[in-house]
């Protein structure tokens, strides 16, 4: 039995402790904040409840093994999981909206043609094809497996099949997701949907690689869920798998350093002095805390992949209505930016642009969430660029903005408001411990590698990283997938391939 640390308990880390626990480890969680789970938090008001963090769950296969590899109760013993139907509703800039159905392919295609014209929807499914190519070529390098020691090899080759597009006697193929848009959908509205795909993540389309087609496929091929009381139910119900297999869990303990001895990780310090041995040590942090916490030492070397710069997060408006949700409502609306070439140079080109955000809108319908059945709980969230220092009033301004945007999903919004509660980068910031409030996004090929993300394992002997800034990124599937990926690691050792 060896003696684990980990640092941090964020969803990665969680699922680490979980499983290794149940490998007859003996685990200590040392979170610097109260409470566990990481972004996955909960903010609660006159009878109101709001998830802070993530919304809907994709992917749920994922948290299904955990539970199924660490007791008896299934996941959906612990929570309910409900199938989002239909997985979003689009409202785009011309007016014009569609509702797509969860999980069905099929019936994507005839709800675009029928919401957007005859031959939009042959056009969505064929790239769903090929985006499923993308897929089938990278799901293990990427999701399943730790990272290659040859990584380069899914930095340098594009695995999405472009369809070859001919222009003044010059034949390319689309690089980029905006160029897939452009060349083979055909349509601003159909661009509109795959670039949200990426912009959600914090990524500009314009020079996002076409390997990003994948998070499209992913949605429609695996479905949307919401768990019933919000997402930090999930957190709830992994942190109780973990006490339920003995882990230790000691919250307002700050790590402040990693020790080493003999070339090795050898325990953690606590800001407090005290020090505790360990044969592993499990980080569940972002790279730059990774560094303060390891001094002097070279965690990561030259021909490795770098730590992903912090570029993106999340502004949340949360919004306690009077009236009830009205029968017939769609979980989720994506309200497409009037300009979308504007958003994005306001997002990732020219400082201090302003221009109309692109929102995403949440209407769970879930009695656990309101008073009673006479209030409605909304979200709001839209991308922002990661900032250390942020500036109140402009997020109150944005926040303005984006209930006006909303109004295009929800009639008569600004009629039925009780109060808005704004969270700001810096909200996320003292959540995960990422500067600026940065969210990770999960790992894609191609792009020369910068969409990667730092290996599981370290150059020092004993030492790991588990959830959003390392293998395979950001969002809480890979968050699942990083923890079973360390705990296969330290249990079977550096031979460790991932799951078959």
């Amino acid at each position: 039995m060896a003696r684990i640390a980990v640092i941090g308990a964020g969803m990665g880390a969680l699922t680490a402790a979980a499983r290794l626990a149940v490998a007859g480890h003996r685990v200590v969680v040392y979170e610097r904040t109260d409470t566990y789970g990481g972004a996955l938090r909960r903010f609660e008001r006159d009878g109101f409840s709001f998830d802070t963090g993530p919304g809907l769950l994709p992917l749920p296969a994922v948290y299904r093994d955990l539970f199924v590899k660490t007791g008896k109760e299934p996941l959906e013993a612990c929570v309910e999981l409900v199938q989002v139907d239909p997985s979003s509703r689009h409202v785009f800039a011309d007016g014009t909206g569609v509702s797509l159905p969860n999980a069905s392919r099929a019936g994507v295609v005839t709800a675009l043609d029928e919401g957007l014209g005859p031959g939009t929807g042959n056009r969505w499914g064929d790239f769903l094809v090929r985006a499923r190519e993308a897929w089938d070529r990278t799901r293990r390098p990427l999701l399943e497996e730790p990272l290659w020691p040859n990584w380069q090899v899914l930095a340098e080759r594009e695995p999405y099949p472009a369809v070859p597009h001919k222009r003044l006697l010059r034949t390319r193929r689309a690089g980029t997701l905006a160029e897939i848009g452009a060349w083979e959908l055909r349509d601003p509205r159909l661009a509109a949907l795959l670039e949200s795909h990426a912009l959600t993540q914090g990524l500009d389309p314009r020079v996002t690689p076409a390997s990003a087609a994948v998070l499209p496929y992913m949605e429609h091929a695996f479905g949307v869920w919401y768990v019933r009381g919000g997402l930090r139910e999930l957190a709830r119900a992994v942190y109780e798998r973990c006490v339920a297999r003995k882990v230790e869990f000691r919250f307002g303990a700050d790590v402040t350093g990693v020790l080493e001895k003999d070339g090795r990780a050898s325990g953690v310090e606590l800001a407090d002095g005290t020090v505790t041995e360990a044969d592993f040590v499990v980080a569940g942090v972002t790279p730059g805390t990774l560094d303060r916490l390891t001094t002097g030492t070279v965690v990561r070397g030259d021909g490795e992949v770098p730590p992903q710069p912090a570029s993106a997060s999340r502004l949340t408006v949360l919004l306690g209505l009077r009236g009830g949700r009205p029968e017939g409502t769609a979980h989720r609306t994506v309200v497409h930016a009037a300009d979308r070439e504007a958003e994005l140079d306001a997002l990732f080109g020219t400082a201090g642009a302003q221009a109309q955000p692109t929102v995403t809108v949440l209407r769970p319908d879930d009695p656990a969430l309101v008073p009673d059945r006479e209030h409605e709980a909304v979200t709001l969230t839209t991308v922002v660029p990661a900032r250390p220092e942020g500036r109140q009033a402009s997020y109150d301004d944005l926040a303005d903005t984006m209930i006006g945007v909303a109004e295009r999903a929800v009639p008569g919004l600004r009629d039925r408001l009780l109060w808005h509660e704004v969270r700001t980068p810096a909200a996320i910031a003292e959540a995960t411990g990422a500067e600026g409030g940065a969210v990770p996004v999960q790992a894609l090929a191609a792009a020369d590698g910068r969409l990667l993300h730092p290996s599981n394992g370290t150059r020092v002997p004993g030492l790991f990283t588990v959830g959003g800034w390392a293998h395979p990124g950001g969002g809480l599937p890979h968050a699942g997938m990083s923890g079973a990926l360390v705990a296969g690691l330290i249990v079977e050792g550096p031979g460790f391939r991932g799951s078959q």
